[in-house]
């Protein structure tokens, strides 16, 4: 059984973003989730273009998302919108302040 979007991203809250203490989708760094025989397609996008982490955080969703039942293959796509502190969610808010970072 193929997972719904929601269930994919749902799972990637347990992936974190390295710098921080913050999952990805509460850093608002996924874009968009889209499932489709077998295959998820995650939109991402990065704090900056020349982010050191992105390689591990492709390989955090990767890994993360392949042991998901009914997900096969996981493509990653990378956006251009412009992130912003704008973006991230109010849990994610209180998990930077709780760091110090915010």
């Amino acid at each position: 059984m193929t997972p719904s979007a929601a269930a994919v991203e749902g799972a990637l809250a347990d992936v974190l973003d390295p710098e921080y203490p913050v999952s990805v989708v509460d850093m608002g760094l996924v874009r968009g989730v889209e499932v489709v025989d077998g295959t998820a397609r995650v939109t991402i996008s990065y704090c900056s273009l020349g982010c050191p982490c992105i390689p591990m955080i492709e390989s955090d969703v990767r890994e993360r998302l392949t042991r998901m039942e009914g997900i096969d293959r996981v493509e990653i796509v990378e956006s251009y919108d412009h992130w912003s502190r704008e973006r991230v969610s109010p849990r994610g808010l209180v998990q930077l302040r709780r760091a110090g970072v915010g």
